[in-house]
């Protein structure tokens, strides 16, 4: 590996602190596959300036690791959205972050501007978490977030969340973790359509794989316990619409889950919740500005999922039970 003196990335190396900035750069995009100058500087520099940020893009992209789109504005100003080349990509496959994912490399222009407004939406959701995480002196950084995660549920099905989210708060002496599955809807799809993502969500919660070529064996619990010490909480995200059309997503989300038995099942057992992308980022994530999906009037402040880590996940009951049986199954 080369030392931080030097300018030249190395194929593998581990993201850190004392990283050279290009080989953060690098593997921020590899992360999160697309994001804009200002987004990089505010995940990986939020005390810099721009040009810090622009001078090493431009450099990775002379040297061949990255490439930029430009982003339509109204007010004709060059906003320009980053990703790797094939190089690139080859050149961070093997970082720690990514070990065990398949990859999504956006490497050309084609596709990165398909992928350009669902990608940085993503990446705008991540910010508002890390930066309120920075304020509070909680633990949520760059690499805490897993865009496209991909879970079988069966059948030759699969859920893929948005993003996974992994969130630790600092309380005094004690670090509680938080895991979430994000959906971010920025009004693309049927109100209906999103609503589905919840049965999958209950699919995966349920879902026991089974061993290939072998009787069906007593059940040695949920196939999610190979990842996951509780099931992670689920979390939608809304945005790209106006308020009363958001309330009224999020009005379908609570009926699928008071409508669908395997969705309200998922909903006795994990958190639920539903917020407005715009009031994420106004009043920070750990304020009252999540809906339970599991019931509630949109009017009414709820408490959000990270405000609750003093409740311990522990009394998830069904994955205690779950655990017990896979110890005596194993």
């Amino acid at each position: 590996m080369s030392s931080p003196a030097s300018d030249t990335p190395a194929p593998t190396w581990t993201p850190s602190p004392a990283e050279p900035l290009r080989h953060q750069v690098l593997a921020a995009l590899a992360q999160h596959r697309i994001a804009t100058t200002s987004q990089l500087r505010r995940m990986l520099r939020p005390g810099s300036t721009r040009q810090l940020i622009s001078r090493v893009l431009n450099r990775l992209r002379s040297d061949g690791f990255v490439d930029r789109t430009v982003l339509p504005d109204a007010k004709r100003t060059r906003t320009h959205a980053w990703y790797l080349t094939q190089e690139g990509s080859r050149l961070t496959r093997d970082l720690p972050v990514l070990r065990g994912r398949p990859p999504y490399p956006i490497t050309s222009t084609t596709t990165a501007s398909l992928k350009t407004p669902h990608a940085l939406t993503v990446v705008r959701t991540h910010l508002a978490f890390a930066e309120d995480a920075r304020r509070l002196g909680h633990e949520h950084g760059p690499w805490d977030w897993t865009p496209e995660v991909s879970h079988s549920i069966g059948e030759g099905e699969h859920v893929m969340a948005d993003a996974l989210m992994y969130y630790t708060a600092i309380e005094s002496e004690h670090r509680r973790k938080l895991r979430a599955f994000v959906e971010v809807d920025r009004n693309t799809m049927s109100s209906e359509r999103l609503a589905v993502k919840l049965i999958e969500y209950a699919r995966l919660f349920q879902y026991e794989a089974q061993p290939v070529g072998r009787r069906r064996q007593a059940a040695a619990g949920p196939a999610w316990l190979r990842w996951y010490p509780v099931f992670p909480r689920v979390l939608f995200v809304l945005t790209g619409a106006s308020r009363s059309r958001l309330e009224n997503r999020m009005s379908d989300l609570q009926a699928m889950v008071a409508q669908h038995p395997l969705v309200a099942a998922l909903a006795r057992e994990v958190r639920l919740g539903a917020a407005v992308l715009e009031d994420i980022e106004q009043h920070g994530p750990a304020q009252t500005v999540w809906v339970p999906l599991s019931g509630g009037k949109l009017d009414r402040p709820v408490m959000s999922p990270l405000s609750r880590l003093r409740e311990r996940e522990a009394l998830n009951g069904r994955a205690e039970r779950t655990r017990t049986a896979h110890a005596r199954h194993t």
